[in-house]
């Protein structure tokens, strides 16, 4: 049986990859600081993105999605693993993109791998993992 602070843990780190997906789709990338610790890795390369630090990361998010007109994301599949002050997540998600005003959607359907950390303001992510599931254009 789950102790209640392990429950607790589990809702707080699932409450954080909602606040991520929120911040991505509501275009404020400047909550992500409440996310990410400020040396945090991360890599989109499976979906055509860049890898790299939380800093250049954040400034390239804010460059590139911008010019997608609408897109939103949708998690579930929870895996949350905590031990101690660490944490990792596995988590499905569905993110179509409308690539221009004409109608056209890129389908997205990805897996976040992620690490997690207790500090002292709560749980912040450490490494962001993404992995192709599929993508298709229509």
């Amino acid at each position: 049986m789950l102790s209640l602070e392990e429950i607790s843990d589990r809702l707080e780190i699932q409450q954080l990859l909602v606040d991520y997906s929120t911040a991505i789709d509501t275009r404020r990338f400047d909550d992500l600081d409440l996310v990410f610790t400020p040396d945090a890795y991360v890599d989109y390369r499976a979906m055509g993105g860049i890898d790299g630090t939380f800093p250049d990361v954040k400034k390239w998010l804010s460059e590139v999605l911008p010019n997608f007109p609408a897109y939103s994301h949708l998690i579930g599949n929870f895996d949350v693993r905590v031990s101690g002050d660490t944490a990792s997540s596995r988590i499905l998600c569905f993110n179509p993109m409308k690539l221009s005003d004409d109608g056209q959607i890129l389908f997205c359907g990805l897996w976040y791998d992620d690490e997690f950390v207790r500090t002292a303001d709560g749980w912040r992510m450490t490494r962001r993992v993404e992995t192709k599931c599929f993508d298709r254009i229509v």
